[in-house]
């Protein structure tokens, strides 16, 4: 009877929300909600809003949708807390900058087996004040 019941319970972790995704070929499309930083002109803020931006990731068999989460190499972004289960996802990073404080990402959304879906909020601080960049992010596989 308790084998039933734990039966029952992985097979129903698995339809909350699956932590593998299938391998191959990703793309993580992040889109400009909002954007505020001093001293940039208007109209170049204007322009940056809705704008995306692809990041190329490649998954490999058994690995799950933190390989999605993972932040670009070449960024040196360091992951200072993440949770991940139920398939829902929170992340918060530290992105050093060359001449000032780092940038904190804080991100959270939901996944399954096809990808993820949330929002990333970017905040620091420029010569000229406080920055805040709201990005729309969604991952998707796009060939294997």
């Amino acid at each position: 009877m308790v084998s039933l019941y734990v039966i029952a319970l992985v097979s129903q972790a698995d339809v909350i929300g699956p932590r593998h995704v299938e391998p191959g070929a990703w793309d993580v499309v992040s889109k400009v909600v909002d954007i505020t930083v001093p001293g940039v002109p208007g109209f170049l803020v204007r322009m940056a809003r809705g704008k995306s931006k692809a990041e190329h990731k490649r998954v490999s068999q058994g690995q799950g949708v933190d390989a999605l989460l993972a932040p670009d190499p070449e960024a040196r972004c360091r992951i200072e807390s993440q949770s991940v289960a139920d398939g829902r996802y929170a992340q918060t990073l530290a992105c050093p900058q060359k001449k000032s404080t780092p940038l904190h990402i804080v991100r959270s959304g939901s996944y399954d087996a096809s990808g993820f879906a949330g929002q990333a909020i970017v905040t620091g601080t420029t010569p000229k004040g406080a920055l805040r960049i709201t990005l729309d992010q969604r991952a998707s596989r796009i060939g294997a």
